[in-house]
């Protein structure tokens, strides 16, 4: 699968993905250290990327102002990545890249939440 990591991703779950052999791409690789929220979620959507991030003001941005993106929003602290990586990994395995890339899917220790996008 392919993503586009938010900048307040962890280096972590950087490694983590790319070591289960996906191609991992942080904002910062590709100069967008500094750019908006929405201007990140339209290049992950250009790029055919999902976006993975850890700030909560994405779900707005996808669902009030319908900004159509595949977006893995992990609610993690530092003391919980291990937990939230065992169910990323869940995710992962349960659902293709295609399927992700219409969703937004809330990571937490022990659970997920999907929600659907409507691209119609």
């Amino acid at each position: 699968m392919k993503f586009l990591l938010d900048q307040d991703v962890y280096a972590s779950t950087a490694r983590f993905l790319s070591n289960l052999g996906h191609d991992v791409v942080p904002v910062s690789r590709i100069g967008l250290s500094q750019a908006a929220d929405e201007e990140l979620l339209r290049i992950a959507g250009e790029q055919e990327r999902i976006f993975v991030t850890r700030d909560r003001d994405f779900g707005n941005l996808v669902f009030v102002k319908s900004i159509l993106s595949g977006v893995l929003y992990l609610r993690m602290l530092p003391q919980s990545q291990g937990a939230v990586h065992s169910e990323l990994e869940r995710v992962l395995k349960s659902h293709s890249e295609q399927e992700l890339r219409k969703m937004f899917v809330v990571v937490e220790p022990g659970r997920h939440r999907i929600r659907r996008l409507l691209t119609d």
